[in-house]
């Protein structure tokens, strides 16, 4: 992937944007295919899963047979290669010393950001999502509805390729038709789950992912992409002429260099470097924006971590898209004798709401699916089904005691074997040796099924991040410090989610691995576990109530705009990668309106 050193980078651009990421790679993309010229600026290093990623090795292959470690949490060949909740040199603070108030940070350092390792869940928000104070009156309604972003959910699934289908769930928006490709076959585990789902009430679907089942038809989707523009048409129709369809052998955790599944890096940025109009600096720490005396932002200071040099790059408008806390940071770095308190801070709302998804897990053992035919079930990375949130009305009535829902995601089959000694079935055999453990391996291989329950969290004040008055990191930048704390509707939604997939395995006639906990503050993933921070530059209908408006634009900075999560008003219990592209492209042609109105 071609790239720039800062020797080479033009006078000024028209937008830089900061971050490689969902957010940082639709912007870029958007803005440079209708001929914006951008300057995109990366922390990490060069990334190219086309030659990077390990399609074939096994686990075994591997240091430690693929385990965990600090550097690698998510395995040896997990695709993020420099990041995780801890970056040696690059701290982050948290302001209790309680462990059920602490937030941990993920961190991916190298070009696409998370986009190369993410579990490609691809879903939708819904009406009522948009509108949750309305339902509740609990947090903040968005100052949009879904039917304004329902046109660039329609663009994104076009340009990545998201496979699935409609089910015409409440709240769980259909895509037009036309739209989403075919998903492949549920698994054996997931076709009895979905059976015995049926006797209590639990409905188990198809889920969307952001995985090419086939190939793309390059030359339809691109004029409906960018009619009017023959030449991002022809740009774009050759980068999707690049991308093969999955075949089912690699879990997409570890990227994939066939581009068969959604990255920036295979995805967004080929086609804007095409198109001639987007540069990228990889190694380039963003530190603050940079403004003028009619605070007016005119660029970017960062970090050269090669160098350890301060320099700067100008454009006409910045951009954003670092991750949602580290937008945040810079924001809260950009401050002069014009913002001290920071950049568009005049509503002392930067840092304030920040949100994370609610995780809880439960895992079992099914006898039904011990020694299974031998067959090849591999399919995508993660579950080809999911539960979607099914009690909206229930729990509008006021029946569940918590306000928002959830939704399920699971995994069972033979899958390739993981650490540990035997798919962990000591808790079933008690420990074996010898010829018997053969046995019971060959027996259990495939029996185990898992749940992880993913829902909304309710933004409250006592969750924000805020730069940590002494600690900087190895650049020198001040760091951030986290104050987190769940409220009692994310506790007893955990409760929930542990006690359904409790259900769940037994419907299936199975064996609870451990009991759901008596307290969901027990049950509950630590803030910041499942990697889906939002919030903190929340948008809103004016400038004492929220940081940015509806088209992630500062309310104090008119050629200043965030892009990543930080503008979410809430937290669905959707991941919010699709919905984060969406509202990224959303914002760019808004950029590109006014840019060409002179008012930008």
């Amino acid at each position: 992937m071609a790239l720039l050193t800062s020797r080479k980078t033009q006078p000024r651009y028209d937008v830089i944007v900061v971050g490689s990421g969902a957010a940082g790679g639709q912007t870029a993309y958007t803005l440079a295919m209708e001929g914006a010229k951008v300057l995109m600026l990366e922390a990490g290093r060069n990334y190219d899963p086309t030659t990077e990623t390990p399609m074939f090795q096994t686990n075994g292959e591997a240091p430690l047979r693929g385990a965990g470690t600090p550097d690698k949490a998510f395995g040896f060949h997990d695709a993020t290669i420099d990041g995780g909740w801890s970056v040696p040199g690059e701290p982050y603070t948290n302001a209790s010393t309680d462990p059920k108030r602490q937030f941990a940070w993920w961190r991916a350092r190298m070009l696409g950001g998370r986009t190369n390792h993410w579990g490609r869940i691809a879903l939708r928000n819904g009406p009522y999502d948009f509108k949750p104070y309305t339902r509740d009156g609990l947090g903040f309604d968005w100052p949009i509805s879904y039917e304004d972003v329902a046109p660039y959910y329609d663009k994104v699934e076009m340009l990545i390729g998201v496979y699935g289908s409609n089910e015409g769930r409440e709240n769980t928006p259909n895509s037009p038709e036309g739209i989403l490709q075919p998903g492949p076959k549920l698994r054996a585990g997931e076709l009895y789950a979905q059976h015995h789902g049926k006797k209590i009430g639990v409905p188990i679907i198809p889920i969307h992912r952001a995985v090419l089942s086939q190939r793309l038809d390059g030359a339809r989707l691109a004029a409906k992409l960018h009619p009017n523009n023959p030449t991002a048409q022809r740009v774009l129709t050759a980068a999707m002429s690049e991308r093969a369809a999955c075949f089912w052998a690699t879990n997409c955790g570890r990227g994939c260099s066939i581009r068969a599944n959604y990255q920036s890096t295979t995805v967004h940025l080929p086609p804007a470097l095409a198109s001639g109009n987007l540069d990228i600096l990889t190694d380039a720490m963003g530190y603050r924006v940079l403004v003028d005396d009619h605070g007016k932002a005119t660029g970017v200071s960062y970090i050269d971590r090669k160098t350890r040099e301060e320099k700067t790059v100008s454009a006409r408008v910045v951009v954003l898209a670092a991750s949602s806390a580290e937008s945040v940071r810079m924001l809260l770095n950009s401050k002069s004798v014009r913002y001290p308190n920071g950049l568009a801070n005049s509503s002392g709302l930067v840092g304030k709401y920040i949100m994370d998804t609610v995780g809880a897990s439960l895992s079992g053992q099914v006898p039904a699916l011990e020694n299974l035919p031998l067959h090849n079930e591999d399919g995508a990375g993660g579950g080809h089904a999911y539960v979607p949130w099914w009690l909206y009305q229930e729990q509008h009535a006021g029946k569940l005691g918590f306000a928002r829902g959830y939704h399920i995601e699971f995994e069972s089959g033979r899958r390739m074997p993981g650490t540990g000694t035997g798919a962990g079935m000591e808790w079933l055999t008690g420990g074996n040796y010898g010829a018997r453990f053969k046995e019971d391996a060959r027996r259990y291989f495939g029996s185990f099924i898992g749940f992880a329950g993913r829902g909304e969290m309710i933004p409250n004040e006592n969750s924000f991040c805020e730069l940590d008055p002494v600690v900087k990191d190895k650049w020198g930048i001040p760091v951030l410090r986290f104050n987190w704390k769940w409220s009692d509707h994310e506790t007893r939604q955990a409760k929930h989610m542990q006690e359904t997939a409790a259900a769940l395995i037994e419907a299936m006639g199975g064996k609870v691995r451990s009991r759901p906990k008596a307290d969901g503050r027990d049950a509950i993933s630590p803030g910041g576990f499942i990697i889906h921070e939002v919030g903190g530059t929340i948008m809103g209908t004016n400038a004492t109530n929220s940081v940015t408006n509806q088209w992630g634009q500062t309310w104090d900075v008119k050629n200043l705009f965030v892009t990543d999560g930080g503008p979410f008003v809430s937290n669905a219990d959707k991941n919010p990668t699709l919905t984060i592209m969406a509202l990224a492209w959303r914002a760019s042609d808004f950029m590109l309106e006014e840019m060409r109105k002179g008012n930008l």
